[in-house]
């Protein structure tokens, strides 16, 4: 009986260690960094593809949600008790993938930015899945609060069927720089700063960024702001 025990304990080390594996080796919510950082740097060269490769005042039709700036995420924050901050980072997720989604489909195959379109939409869906990864499933099972909810819905719903009231006229630009600054208000933790801790859920921050921006490139000599989320070309 003795033996039969040692044998079952011998047996039982590899096979727990085994099952353990897979649990260890489970990205863990820091590991998102890594894909967010690689977002941040393609999305640094938005002016460049967004903007200079498209005509002058050009908007795409997109969802009234999916224009998702700092004030929506604060006033989610303010009226929604008890919000999670992994729900609003779902709802990043779900929001920027139809953004793309939808700048993608008004360029043609010879756009000259639909590859760094298309880039940035698979980075996208990389970050996401080390996201899900990084958190157990019954995280995912909640339900959401109802304002999200609703949110989510009307995300989700059939083009013919969204009221013509429902939609916005956006520049890609425009689009893209939501997609960015909300990244850094949502995961701040990924985008530590030199010069502290930065509020980056604060729209006064980003406007204190372009007049810093602005300034740097009246200097006869190229000098690098430090800053996230800034364009670069």
């Amino acid at each position: 009986m003795v033996q039969l025990s040692t044998s079952v304990c011998l047996l039982g080390g590899p096979v727990g260690l085994f099952l353990l594996v897979p649990v260890l080796m489970a990205p863990s919510p820091s590991s998102l960094c890594t894909p967010l950082k690689t977002l941040n740097d393609s999305l640094g060269h938005r002016r460049r593809f967004m903007k200079h490769n498209f005509p002058i005042n050009y908007t795409i039709r997109v969802h009234y949600e999916e224009v998702f700036k700092l004030s929506n995420i604060n006033r989610m924050r303010l009226n929604i008790e008890d919000l999670d901050e992994l729900v609003l980072q779902r709802l990043w997720f779900q929001v920027n993938q139809g953004v793309l989604k939808k700048i993608l489909r008004v360029m043609s195959e010879r756009h000259p930015s639909r590859p760094y379109t298309a880039e940035l939409e698979r980075r996208l869906q990389d970050a996401e899945g080390v996201f899900v990864q990084s958190h157990p499933d019954e995280a995912f099972q909640q339900e959401l609060p109802d304002a999200v909810q609703d949110i989510w819905d009307r995300l989700t719903e059939e083009p013919d069927k969204v009221p013509e009231s429902s939609w916005r006229f956006v520049s890609p630009k425009s689009l893209l720089d939501n997609f960015c600054r909300t990244m850094h208000c949502l995961f701040s933790k990924c985008f530590s700063s030199s010069e502290g801790e930065q509020d980056y859920c604060s729209v006064s921050h980003w406007r204190k960024g372009r007049k810093n921006t602005q300034s740097l490139k009246a200097e006869t000599k190229p000098v690098s702001s430090g800053r996230p989320c800034s364009s670069t070309d």
